[in-house]
């Protein structure tokens, strides 16, 4: 599918990875291009500066995902592409994590996606075709050291997504899942710059995640590997789990080593 005179929308698009697909998309020539974020200043911001329209948006309540698709079908007519983007870490650790972080995270990073396809996927349907496209992370198809829940709901956001894929790719409507691993945004590198994260090395910029997104849908990929190593580290992983599994504990042991002598 190509951008050009497409109506998307973007969630998570006031800032990183989200506010550069919506700067992308309308650089290639999209009709219409959504800011949702729940930052309706800084969305606004965005939607100024590419001319497209700021919808406030909490994504982890449902009827917020209906208004945000009546505000655009009432403004554009139609949805051609929907963003599930938006997304959060949690904290880092694991089983200890308080179940309010647990829950918040599953919200954002899984229930947003499945509110999403409900409401928007009838319409598609009618239309006969439409596209998905899930901002999950490297961690759905491998993992996250140190940061439990996120790792877990990125898992589920791609098994979400394989489910719609499997269920409407058939009938017009195409699903593919942005997966990068290090991207230099606030989630990796903090709100001052302070994280120290093994994935700095061999990270990209939000631009590079836009150029591989744009590029993904024209050729309908599921998988859009900003990183092409992930590929190689998933099938890898498939094919003796029990290395990858022994790899991945080396490497959780180096990340807290390193953590320990700053």
């Amino acid at each position: 599918m190509q951008i050009r005179d497409k109506v998307i929308i973007v969630t998570g698009g006031a800032m990183g990875i989200g506010a550069a697909l919506c700067r992308r998309f309308a650089a290639e020539g999209a009709t219409g291009v959504v800011v949702s974020d729940i930052d309706a200043a800084s969305a606004h911001e965005v939607a100024v500066e590419i001319g497209g329209l700021a919808v406030a948006t909490d994504v982890a309540k449902e009827e917020d995902i209906r208004a945000l698709v009546a505000q655009t079908l009432q403004r554009f007519g139609r949805i051609d592409i929907f963003c599930s983007n938006a997304g959060i870490f949690g904290a880092r650790g694991g089983i200890e994590i308080d179940n309010a972080i647990w829950n918040r995270v599953w919200e954002v990073n899984v229930l947003a996606h499945l509110y999403a396809a409900r409401v928007v996927v009838p319409h598609m349907l009618e239309r006969g075709e439409g596209y998905l496209v899930n901002t999950v992370s490297a961690a759905g198809l491998l993992n996250q050291i140190d940061g439990a829940p996120y790792g877990v709901s990125k898992h589920a956001a791609i098994g979400l997504a394989e489910s719609l894929a499997i269920e409407y790719g058939g009938r017009g409507i195409r699903v593919s899942c942005i997966c990068p691993q290090g991207v230099r945004t606030r989630m990796l590198l903090g709100e001052s710059g302070e994280n120290a994260s093994f994935l700095l090395e061999g990270s990209v910029s939000v631009e590079d995640v836009a150029e591989a997104a744009v590029r993904g849908i024209e050729s309908e990929k599921f998988l859009i590997l900003p990183h092409p190593d992930v590929e190689e580290y998933h099938r890898r992983k498939g094919s003796d789990y029990d290395r990858w599994l022994r790899g991945m504990r080396r490497l959780r042991d180096q990340v807290k080593r390193e953590a320990a002598s700053t």
